[in-house]
């Protein structure tokens, strides 16, 4: 049986990567540890197997040390105000397949002779908050009257996306890395990231939080846009941070989500705080913890209030997963953005883009599905034109 000298060291930085635990691989490779101690060499076929399951380049493993990473975006991620330091496999993945989509909107964009997107990068930290979040709502033609009006929190989100996307970002909403649904991601490591560019700007949001959280990382993220800023975020209207620009973001998003003009008109004196906490959330389609967070700032509830009650409310709040749901075509337009699944069925019909190519970006590995694909775009821009 011909097995395959490699460097221990190679399965050792696989499996960190990955974020799989020994036990885990042991019971898929039973010798596994002997491999990882070099005391036995695994056989082509279980190297190669092992390279799918850590999501390793099968050839890394005949480096001599592993390959040296630097994230790609700026990680404003913190526990406790302490930056995390090792992103995921998933996350990277995530970031990786993002970052592709964006370099083929931007070349087709300039082709198509699109124009640049004025406002991204058209704020700075110094800005005044009332004013950004009153840029970002007028360019968005965000009417808190009609949001307040939409059934549900998937509405308000679809809306928000809707909104965005017409003024030129795309936005991608996925729980899972690309179109796998074995490879979930984890909201508790990110809840969403801005790729900044003048002609794409793109704003990614992890499908797996709950969508009144998707709602508040949207427009967080948004801000970013505005700011000129990309990054990786983990924060919501709950998180305390000490970095200026998540802050700063945090507050333009509960200015726009939750302006304190429209909040004193809607506060009730002598409403009981749990009371206040429902209705409110129901109207502005946020969070609890958001409306919480916005009536301590608009000097309603004390700081002990304000922290006994956020202690029970995180506890109360459930993640409630998923905005996608139906078939696959729906989940898939989602997770690529609307904005940029047209455009690729576009250029790929018109033979400017390859269908490999448009596979590749979509995620997908049948021509049928990017067929499928088209059609469902179609009708959706057919109903959307009557």
């Amino acid at each position: 049986m011909l097995r395959v000298p490699i460097n221990p060291e190679m399965l050792r930085w696989a499996r960190e990567r990955a974020d799989i635990r020994v036990e885990d691989l042991v019971h898929r490779f039973p010798k596994y540890m002997e491999w990882e101690l070099g005391e036995v060499q695994p056989t082509l076929n279980q190297l190669e197997r092992f390279s799918n399951t850590t999501h390793a380049p099968f050839g890394y493993f005949f480096y001599s040390k592993p390959p040296e990473y630097s994230f790609p975006i700026s990680d404003f991620r913190t526990v406790g105000n302490v930056p995390l330091k090792r992103p995921s496999l998933d996350l990277l993945h995530t970031v990786f397949l993002c970052q592709r989509r964006q370099d083929w909107y931007r070349e087709f964009a300039i082709s198509a002779g699109e124009d640049s997107v004025l406002f991204v990068g058209s704020k700075t930290t110094e800005s005044d908050i009332n004013e950004v979040s009153k840029s970002i709502s007028e360019t968005l033609k965000i009417n808190l009257e009609e949001r307040s009006k939409l059934q549900s929190w998937s509405d308000s989100l679809r809306y928000l996306i809707t909104r965005a996307e017409e003024v030129g970002v795309l936005v991608m909403v996925s729980g899972v890395v690309g179109n796998n649904t074995h490879r979930k991601l984890n909201p508790d490591e990110f809840r969403g990231f801005s790729l900044v560019d003048d002609y794409a700007p793109l704003v990614f949001i992890n499908g797996s939080d709950s969508k009144a959280a998707q709602i508040f990382t949207i427009i967080h993220e948004l801000a970013h846009v505005w700011l000129g800023e990309t990054a990786l975020s983990n924060v919501g209207p709950e998180t305390q941070t000490n970095n200026e620009v998540e802050s700063w973001c945090n507050c333009v998003a509960a200015e726009v989500l939750v302006p304190i003009s429209s909040l004193a008109r809607q506060y009730r004196k002598n409403e009981q705080l749990p009371d206040a906490l429902s209705r409110l959330a129901q109207y502005y389609k946020v969070s609890t913890l958001v409306v919480l967070r916005r009536l301590y700032d608009y000097g309603k509830i004390d700081r002990n209030t304000f922290w006994k009650t956020y202690q029970s409310e995180l506890k109360r709040v459930k993640i409630v997963k998923g905005l996608a749901g139906g078939n696959f075509t729906n989940s898939l337009t989602i997770r690529v953005s609307r904005r940029f699944g047209q455009a690729l069925v576009e250029s790929t019909l018109e033979g400017h883009t390859t269908y490999s190519e448009a596979l590749r970006l979509l995620s997908v590995k049948r021509m049928s599905t990017f067929h499928s694909f088209a059609k469902h775009l179609e009708k959706q821009y057919q109903c959307h034109t009557l």
